[in-house]
This record gives structure tokens, sequence and C-alpha cells, in this order.
């Protein structure tokens, strides 16, 4: 079953509007607000059962997700229907290569996660686009050390005016842990795999899944991800 939100509203329709007048963006948002004000549109369409699982192709507008209301309703009203929600952040691997990008990715994903309020799993995208040096490169940004970042980085996080407050985010970052990522390489079936063994241990979809504790959980994702890097290095 595909459902396409443009049955219900286009973004062209609404920036042709001549009593709206909204550029790109603007039409979105609107677009994403008359969206949340007809979920019963949502619910004929989904004519949802038990164990179906469904896959949300989400706008990239990053305001959706950090300070407007309209995806924490989306959430919201899943989880009156009794769905298991997980958010699944998507971050280009070929923007997150350098020290500042990678703060300003993780801000954006914790962000994202603060507002939905809901399990997320982040993702670096196109990694099958990355060079074998850049793919040897981002490792470190999965797990990264923000603290020894900051000293290997470029003069940009070395400015003195935002010393101070670099520090202090990178600190935010390290000390809590809230933000990791994994590799998504459309290339590598076990790739795939992995990301959506995560994704369905969060939602502990399936009637057999057993359920497993978080530390558990960290080990056998720390050596999931590691196997994949040995791989793609030993080509």
């Amino acid at each position: 079953l595909i459902s396409d939100i443009r049955e219900l509203i286009e973004v062209d329709d609404v920036m042709e509007d001549d009593s709206l007048r909204f550029g790109p963006n603007g039409g979105l948002v609107f677009c994403m607000e008359y969206f949340a004000n007809n979920f019963n549109w949502l619910e004929e369409s989904l004519g949802h059962v038990e164990d179906d699982y469904i896959l949300f192709d989400c706008p990239g507008q990053i305001e959706l997700y950090t300070h407007l209301p309209v995806m924490k309703q989306l959430v919201e009203q899943l989880q009156q229907w009794e769905f298991r929600v997980c958010g699944v952040f998507l971050v280009d691997s070929q923007f997150m290569v350098e020290s500042f990008k990678f703060i300003s990715g993780v801000l954006a994903a914790l962000s994202a996660m603060i507002s939905l309020e809901i399990p997320q799993i982040n993702i670096m995208t196109k990694m099958d686009l990355l060079s074998k040096k850049a793919k040897k490169e981002i490792e470190k940004y999965l797990d990264p050390d923000m603290y020894s970042m900051i000293e290997d980085s470029t003069n940009i996080l070395k400015s003195k005016m935002f010393k101070k407050l670099t520090k202090s985010i990178c600190g935010l970052i390290d000390d809590y842990g809230m933000v990791r990522f994994l590799p998504f390489d459309r290339s590598d079936e076990e790739s795939m795999n992995i990301v959506l063994q995560h994704i369905d241990f969060t939602i502990q979809y399936g009637e057999d899944l057993e359920f497993k504790e978080p530390k558990e959980y960290e080990e056998d994702k720390s050596a999931l991800v590691d196997e994949y890097f040995q791989d793609h290095v030993d080509e």
C-alpha cells in the first residue's frame, strides 16, 4: 500500500495560489500544517491492521523537526493509533567528513530527538559515494571523542572568539552520548541489514522478538559497525 500526500495537498498548488503567495519553504510548512489538521485523511489512507510496518518519507526541511509542532503532532497521532514510532534521521556522509560540519549535523540530530521525544536512529547515508580514504576518515565520527576532535580539527573550531562555546557544545555531545551514527551503504546488503535490525529492535517489531537490555544492544551495535568498516577497509 502506497499513499501519497499529494492526493491531499501539493506544494506547487499552494505556491501558485494568488491569495497565499508562499515561496517553497513557506509553501511546504503550509502543506504540513494543513496535513496536521486533516489526520482523518491519513487514517483512511493507512487502513492499518496489526503488524503493519509503515514507512513515512518525510520532508527534509529541518524546521519541521526542530521548532515547528507539525511532526510532533504526527508522532502523537500515530501513538494514539497504537503505532510504535521510531525516527530515522538521515545525514549525508559527504557533509560529515569535517569536524565543524559533523558538530552541526550532530546538533541538528539532537534537536530533532529532543523535539520529537521518540527513539531515533541516526544514519550517515551515501557511504557508497565516499572514497576509501574518506570512509576511513569518517569512521571516527561514528563514535566520536569530541574533546580530541577539537584538538585535531581545523582552525575553524579553534577560533578564539568561539573557543569557549565550541568546547561547551562538544562537552554536551560527549558527556551525554545521545547521538551516534550508523553507516548506510546502499551497495552493501549487510550495511542495509544492520540499519534495519536497529530500527526493528527499537520498535520491537515482530511477535517473536525478545526484548534485550540497552547495554547488550549497544555492544551488538558496535560489533556490527566495526565489521562493516573492516570489510570495506580491506577492499
